[in-house]
């Protein structure tokens, strides 16, 4: 068992829950006696009973919910306990959500991959998008859910939103603008003083907003209907606060004001995970390394733990903590850090969330999460507190506590927590099937009553004048509660 610290406790995996067991009759339970006295009461008991199991019957069979005549249409259904680990519930009898994907001019989808690609000296493809490859990066999402709706309706098996032809059937409106690409086009481009700028991220923003305003789906209901995807945090950040009352699907909220994003309108999107997924046995045997670390060792805001956390974790013995960027010789190293370490550091970035939590993850390496404001995806589903030990930053940096604390974890815990990684890992893999990307259109669908509310609500609002946002701006996480405790 963990010990009681000062700081903050490790939330290791609970214990397996009890069953319980059924009580038998005791063989000295007395019974009454038997009244061998015939009652004229008797045949009209039995009449009784019999209308009543008929009625009880044809209840059930024309009403119960276990009844397939029963509409499930407005049923919630987790299918789990709210305490369990994971069970992603089905769309079941549910109709699936319409969503119309708008048909945008090319130069904001395939014409942003060329452009990437073009500025890096790659190939011209000649007008053939099929020649264009996606350029592997941590803001993948943008891509997949692209490519998921492009596909044929009949290898969309249960997703929770069909795409439509006619936007006059559409629940909602998708927008795949490829926006994480478009901000990173010429970011590190070498050349010459004067040249000219060939790619433009505000210009294709400010573009976008323009095609937007003149459709009429976008002006019918102001936007609410609408959904984006900018998962790099500073994606969409010239035009965001003109198309925020959209679904936003993000990372997090790091570069959102309030009134912009909120948990309850918005997505949390996991990373694409940069390293190869660990494919070996579960057990402890094999990562001889007590916690791993490898990425930028200076950050910007909350980010800026990291230099603190190098400080303190340096010398340690069994940590390895290594200043490296992204290149495929560090993630070669990375991948065998992860696959042969039993934790691994998840430290702030510039914005709470970073792509290394989701390498641990499906790397089964114990994430140890030292972010006070992240958010995570998928928490309806997911209790990341039986995947991963939470730590304040304050407690973190102290030296000595990190490694102390980690050094109280059984092998048996660990071994708990790599089974509960191994059970919930296809939700961050992108490439599965019943991976992320069915993951993530489930919680889109799940965004359409709100939806449906703030249309309504907005057209019969008269213009009011707020010093404090009103309801309709429903932050995040404003409690201001440690996720250590």
């Amino acid at each position: 068992m963990i010990p009681t610290t000062t700081g903050p406790k490790l939330r290791s995996p609970p214990p397996p829950s009890k069953l319980f067991s059924n009580v038998s009759n005791s063989s000295h339970t007395k019974m009454p006696p038997r009244n061998n006295n015939r009652s004229f009461l008797k045949p009209t008991l039995t009449l009784a009973s019999v209308i009543s199991l008929s009625l009880f019957v044809l209840y059930f069979a024309f009403f119960s919910p276990f009844s397939p005549n029963f509409n499930h249409t407005n049923r919630i259904d987790s299918h789990s306990s709210p305490g369990s680990l994971s069970g992603s519930p089905g769309n079941g009898d549910a109709r699936p959500v319409k969503i119309y994907m708008y048909d945008l001019p090319r130069k904001y989808t395939y014409g942003v991959i060329e452009s990437y690609a073009k500025a890096r000296g790659g190939p011209d493809p000649k007008g053939n998008d099929a020649l264009l490859k996606y350029p592997g990066n941590q803001h993948s999402a943008e891509w997949y859910l692209f490519r998921d709706l492009n596909r044929p309706s009949r290898e969309r098996v249960d997703s929770a939103v069909t795409r439509v032809d006619d936007p006059e059937e559409a629940d909602l409106f998708y927008v795949p603008f490829f926006s994480s690409i478009s901000l990173v086009v010429n970011m590190n481009r070498p050349g010459a003083v004067g040249d000219p700028v060939l790619y433009s991220d505000e210009e294709m923003q400010e573009s976008l907003l323009e095609w937007l305003e003149k459709q009429v789906y976008w002006k019918r209901n102001n936007g609410w209907d609408h959904v984006f995807v900018c998962q790099d945090p500073n994606a969409l950040y010239k035009i965001v606060d003109r198309v925020k009352n959209g679904v936003l699907l993000v990372s997090d909220f790091g570069r959102l004001t309030r009134e912009q994003g909120s948990l309850v309108k918005d997505v949390i999107l996991p990373y694409s995970h940069r390293i190869n997924s660990y494919t070996g046995e579960i057990g402890v045997e094999s990562r001889d390394k007590l916690l791993f670390f490898m990425g930028n060792r200076y950050r910007k805001e909350g980010g800026k733990v990291r230099d603190l956390l190098f400080q303190v974790l340096d010398n340690e013995v069994d940590v390895l903590i290594k200043h490296g960027a992204q290149s495929r010789e560090s993630r070669r190293e990375a991948t065998k850090g992860m696959h042969t370490s039993k934790f691994c550091l998840h430290p702030a970035g510039d914005t709470p969330s970073a792509c290394r939590l989701f390498d641990a993850i499906v790397s089964l390496c114990v994430p140890v999460v030292v972010s006070d404001y992240v958010e995570l995806p998928f928490e309806d589903v997911i209790d990341y507190r039986k995947i991963a030990i939470f730590v304040d930053t304050n407690s973190a940096v102290k030296p000595g506590f990190l490694v102390n604390l980690l050094r109280t974890v059984s092998a048996d815990q660990i071994l708990e927590f790599q089974k509960n990684l191994n059970e919930v890992k296809h939700y961050f893999e992108y490439e599965d099937p019943n991976g992320t990307v069915k993951e993530i259109w489930r919680q889109v669908s799940q965004k359409l009553p709100l939806v449906k509310l703030m249309i309504n609500r907005d057209k019969r609002l008269v213009t009011r004048d707020l010093q404090e946002p009103d309801c309709s701006c429903m932050c995040s996480n404003q409690s201001g509660i440690h996720t250590t405790s």
